[in-house]
Protein backbone atom coordinates (compact mmCIF):
# COMPACT_ATOMS: atom_id res chain seq x y z
CA UNK A 1 0.00 0.00 0.00
CA UNK A 2 1.37 3.17 -1.01
CA UNK A 3 0.47 6.30 1.74
CA UNK A 4 -0.69 4.94 5.01
CA UNK A 5 -2.30 7.59 6.54
CA UNK A 6 -2.66 11.61 5.40
CA UNK A 7 -4.47 14.77 7.40
CA UNK A 8 -7.57 16.86 6.27
CA UNK A 9 -9.73 19.29 8.05
CA UNK A 10 -12.41 17.91 6.74
CA UNK A 11 -14.38 16.56 10.36
CA UNK A 12 -12.76 19.33 12.41
CA UNK A 13 -15.22 19.93 15.29
CA UNK A 14 -17.61 17.65 14.99
CA UNK A 15 -18.34 13.48 16.13
CA UNK A 16 -15.87 12.67 12.90
CA UNK A 17 -12.97 14.18 15.02
CA UNK A 18 -13.38 11.82 17.80
CA UNK A 19 -10.92 9.92 18.80
CA UNK A 20 -8.89 10.36 15.82
CA UNK A 21 -4.88 11.85 15.90
CA UNK A 22 -4.96 15.61 15.18
CA UNK A 23 -2.11 18.05 14.56
CA UNK A 24 -1.63 21.70 13.79
CA UNK A 25 -0.17 22.39 10.25
CA UNK A 26 0.25 26.62 9.99
CA UNK A 27 -2.52 27.37 12.78
CA UNK A 28 -4.74 25.18 11.67
CA UNK A 29 -5.89 22.13 12.97
CA UNK A 30 -6.17 18.62 11.14
CA UNK A 31 -7.17 14.92 11.48
CA UNK A 32 -5.25 12.09 10.65
CA UNK A 33 -6.96 9.75 8.69
CA UNK A 34 -6.09 6.35 7.96
CA UNK A 35 -6.40 4.77 3.96
CA UNK A 36 -8.47 1.97 3.34
CA UNK A 37 -7.25 -1.40 3.54
CA UNK A 38 -9.53 -4.28 2.94
CA UNK A 39 -7.94 -8.11 2.81
CA UNK A 40 -10.31 -8.80 -0.86
CA UNK A 41 -11.45 -6.76 -3.41
CA UNK A 42 -13.07 -8.12 -6.58
CA UNK A 43 -12.94 -5.08 -9.13
CA UNK A 44 -14.65 -5.11 -12.89
CA UNK A 45 -12.05 -3.87 -15.53
CA UNK A 46 -12.82 -3.75 -19.17
CA UNK A 47 -9.96 -5.38 -20.54
CA UNK A 48 -6.23 -6.66 -19.49
CA UNK A 49 -3.64 -8.38 -21.10
CA UNK A 50 -2.54 -11.87 -20.15
CA UNK A 51 0.28 -10.06 -17.30
CA UNK A 52 -2.95 -8.55 -15.82
CA UNK A 53 -2.35 -4.91 -16.57
CA UNK A 54 -6.54 -3.78 -16.67
CA UNK A 55 -7.79 -0.36 -18.23
CA UNK A 56 -11.52 0.21 -16.88
CA UNK A 57 -14.16 1.50 -19.13
CA UNK A 58 -15.92 5.04 -17.92
CA UNK A 59 -17.01 5.47 -14.26
CA UNK A 60 -15.70 2.16 -13.59
CA UNK A 61 -12.30 3.95 -12.66
CA UNK A 62 -13.77 5.64 -9.98
CA UNK A 63 -12.62 3.13 -7.36
CA UNK A 64 -11.54 -0.17 -8.47
CA UNK A 65 -8.46 1.40 -9.07
CA UNK A 66 -8.46 2.29 -5.66
CA UNK A 67 -9.29 -0.74 -3.97
CA UNK A 68 -7.29 -2.81 -6.15
CA UNK A 69 -4.17 -0.68 -4.90
CA UNK A 70 -5.37 -1.27 -1.13
CA UNK A 71 -6.83 -5.13 -1.03
CA UNK A 72 -3.67 -7.77 0.06
CA UNK A 73 -5.61 -9.57 -2.79
CA UNK A 74 -7.27 -8.06 -5.45
CA UNK A 75 -9.81 -10.81 -7.82
CA UNK A 76 -10.36 -8.54 -11.33
CA UNK A 77 -13.03 -9.63 -14.03
CA UNK A 78 -12.60 -8.33 -17.18
CA UNK A 79 -14.99 -8.86 -20.42
CA UNK A 80 -11.72 -9.66 -22.81
CA UNK A 81 -7.84 -11.20 -22.01
CA UNK A 82 -5.66 -9.75 -24.80
CA UNK A 83 -1.98 -10.27 -25.36
CA UNK A 84 0.98 -8.52 -23.91
CA UNK A 85 1.49 -5.46 -25.53
CA UNK A 86 -2.08 -4.92 -27.18
CA UNK A 87 -2.97 -2.16 -24.64
CA UNK A 88 -1.38 1.23 -24.90
CA UNK A 89 0.56 1.60 -21.81
CA UNK A 90 -0.90 5.37 -21.28
CA UNK A 91 -4.49 3.66 -20.94
CA UNK A 92 -3.84 1.11 -18.11
CA UNK A 93 -5.19 2.16 -15.33
CA UNK A 94 -3.98 -0.33 -13.17
CA UNK A 95 -0.64 -2.35 -13.49
CA UNK A 96 -0.53 -5.92 -12.49
CA UNK A 97 1.36 -5.50 -9.67
CA UNK A 98 -2.18 -4.81 -8.08
CA UNK A 99 -4.05 -7.77 -9.48
CA UNK A 100 -3.27 -11.27 -8.09
CA UNK A 101 -6.44 -13.47 -9.82
CA UNK A 102 -8.33 -12.14 -13.36
CA UNK A 103 -10.28 -14.11 -14.56
CA UNK A 104 -13.21 -13.19 -17.51
CA UNK A 105 -16.76 -13.06 -16.90
CA UNK A 106 -19.06 -14.41 -19.88
CA UNK A 107 -22.57 -13.31 -21.16
CA UNK A 108 -22.73 -9.77 -20.31
CA UNK A 109 -25.60 -8.30 -20.04
CA UNK A 110 -25.42 -4.02 -19.67
CA UNK A 111 -28.81 -3.26 -18.83
CA UNK A 112 -26.89 -0.17 -17.71
CA UNK A 113 -24.72 1.36 -19.91
CA UNK A 114 -27.99 1.10 -22.56
CA UNK A 115 -28.80 4.60 -24.05
CA UNK A 116 -32.49 5.87 -22.59
CA UNK A 117 -33.72 9.10 -23.83
CA UNK A 118 -37.11 10.26 -23.05
CA UNK A 119 -39.42 11.70 -25.75
CA UNK A 120 -39.98 14.64 -26.20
Amino acid sequence: MGIPAFYTKTGIGTIVEEGKATKEFNGKKYIMETALQADLAIIKGFKADKSSNVIYNKTARNFNAVMAGAAKVTVCEVEEIVKVGELDPNNIHTPNIFIQRLIVGEKYEKRIEQLTVREK
